[in-house]
């Protein structure tokens, strides 16, 4: 087989995994998320799930599909992480904040908790690199010949 195509396939199985925990280990109320005898502070385990998951979100794929995908240009990757961060703070804002009629764990979208919603964002924010990078033109033969060089062990 080709080595673009392992790449491919393992990139592939890692994604399958990440989401597979992600779904497997969500917890089913918020006093699941404390640690240390419930001795952090509901702040302080907010902000560290947030910068963890709108890191996901948003970095995350920008520089996975800029290493990996010869056709990933500025456009797709800037729209793909204006999506991913902008609906991973809308969702974190409604069931954290109770912003935009806030919500229940009831109306959490497909049963994940604001915490592991970077995932869902993630994916929204490869879809989008992916769509609008296919649509525009695609970045210049030096930045191709770069990435093909990056890939070389």
């Amino acid at each position: 087989m080709e080595q673009q195509l392992w790449i491919w396939i393992m990139v592939g199985i890692t994604f399958t995994l990440y989401i597979g925990i992600a779904i497997w280990s969500r917890a089913s109320s918020t006093k699941e998320f404390y640690v240390a005898g419930e001795g952090v502070s509901p702040i302080a385990n907010g902000m560290a799930t947030a910068a963890d998951w709108m890191s996901a979100a948003s970095f995350f794929p920008a520089i996975v599909m800029g290493i990996f995908s010869k056709r990933m240009n500025k456009e797709g990757v800037i729209s793909g992480m204006v999506v991913g961060i902008s609906l991973m703070l809308f969702y974190m804002m409604k069931f954290k904040l109770g912003f935009f009629g806030g919500g229940t764990s009831e109306d959490w979208w497909f049963g994940v908790s604001p915490e592991g919603f970077g995932t869902l964002a993630m994916c929204a924010n490869i879809l989008v690199a992916i769509l609008i990078s296919y649509r525009t033109p695609a970045p210049p033969k030096a930045v191709q010949l770069m990435v093909d060089e990056i890939r070389k062990p």
